[in-house]
């Protein structure tokens, strides 16, 4: 069994962690300068992978022979925003609670961050005959944007034989999740009268059709549902997130702007979705441009993280089931860095404390007992990196 004091080290760092406001809108380098002085304090050198305007950084640091076969604890360290929501403690301060510890981040993801580092230590003072390779990112949660770079500084590194994503996932072996494309589509338009609609084009009523397609398609991905897939929901999703546009209510509007995301499973290709979307989008922009050339339609997309693919052999699944002992197929409805470490070519699987349903929700959530679970695997993964 893992003690109290076992934790002890994880619950104080989470603590430090979670008092970090790391929504993806802020910068994350108070926390990044945070985890690089307890790795030097340790002896860890550590390297950074910052963002093109040097407001975030990714971090990766190795611990033990710089040899092939090692195992990479991947963790993001960005949030989502709190605004809003009805919590009942401070966000940014860890509240225990029954069993629970409450606080941005607990679930998604800082106690799998945290368990990492606590367990540095112990790393440290065994003879790992495989190193372990702390790998931190930024902005996962506006669609994975740092860890493309991360994973690239990364490959100079000796080559590792597993990824252990630490997402939420009760301790339990997740073996794929969707992959996700997420666009921001502005159109613009003319100003005029509501009543005079023949001297402008209102930049929303162009927007619905496009929103409208979006919904279209989500409807017949539903109708082709493949019910035995291990994902929740089983078929590919689309959802028009936010929208925004229009002056008042009897103004044709200028500018209408909305998101969507497009979550596909491994086996359905994204970009028969996003081929069939652009296209609409492109007539849209030239019907406008006929009554309003300065107008018309562009579609920026913000993201394209891969799916994680299920792989039942690879090195990633044999370690994370021997230490956990779960042998059953689970995979992800969310997107996550999995499938990005994976299409570099490291075997990967997801793994960690906490649970997904309690992610992204007022007063966020985890049991005290998924920390101890996450210590003992952990435990158990650097005995098996010095055998």
């Amino acid at each position: 069994m893992t003690s109290a004091a076992d934790i002890a080290p994880a619950l104080d760092i989470l603590a430090r962690l979670v008092a970090f406001d790391t929504t993806s809108r802020e910068s994350n380098l108070a926390l990044i300068e945070w985890v690089e002085a307890f790795l030097a304090q340790r002896g860890v050198a550590t390297t950074r992978v910052p963002s093109a305007d040097g407001r975030k950084s990714n971090l990766h640091a190795l611990i033990g022979p710089a040899v092939e076969g090692g195992v990479v604890l991947s963790g993001h360290t960005d949030v989502v925003p709190v605004d809003g929501q009805p919590w009942t403690s401070d966000p940014w301060t860890v509240a225990e609670r029954d069993g629970r510890l409450y606080g941005r981040g607990v679930a998604d993801m800082k106690s799998f961050v945290a368990l990492a580092l606590a367990h540095v230590d112990a790393a440290i003072a065994a003879p790992l005959k495989r190193p372990i390779i702390l790998a931190f990112s930024y902005d996962e949660e506006v669609g994975c944007l740092g860890a493309p770079g991360l994973i690239a500084a990364m490959s100079g590194l000796p080559a590792p034989a597993a990824v252990i994503v630490g997402e939420p996932t009760s301790m339990r072996v997740v073996s794929g999740h969707k992959g996700i494309s997420t666009f921001t589509v502005t159109v613009g338009g003319r100003e005029a009268h509501s009543s005079q609609t023949q001297q402008g084009v209102s930049a929303v009523m162009e927007a619905l059709p496009l929103m409208q397609l979006v919904a279209d398609m989500a409807r017949e991905a539903e109708g082709k549902t493949d019910h035995g897939s291990p994902f929740t929901p089983p078929q590919t999703t689309m959802t028009v997130g936010m929208v925004s546009g229009g002056t008042a209510v009897n103004i044709l509007a200028r500018r209408c702007e909305f998101v969507w995301d497009l979550r596909c499973p491994p086996d359905d290709d994204p970009e028969r979705y996003a081929t069939r979307f652009m296209a609409a989008a492109q007539a849209a922009d030239a019907r406008i441009k006929v009554r309003a050339p300065e107008g018309g339609v562009t579609v920026v997309r913000r993201s394209s993280t891969p799916a994680l693919r299920i792989e039942r052999d690879s090195d990633a699944e044999r370690l994370a089931r021997a230490i956990t002992g779960d042998n059953g197929v689970e995979a992800a409805g969310y997107a996550a860095e999995g499938g990005l470490f994976q299409r570099a070519g490291w075997a990967t699987v997801i793994c960690g404390p906490g649970s997904i349903a309690q992610a992204h929700q007022p007063d966020e959530w985890i049991e005290i007992d998924q920390i101890a679970q996450g210590a003992r695997f952990l435990t158990k993964l650097v005995e098996r990196l010095s055998a």
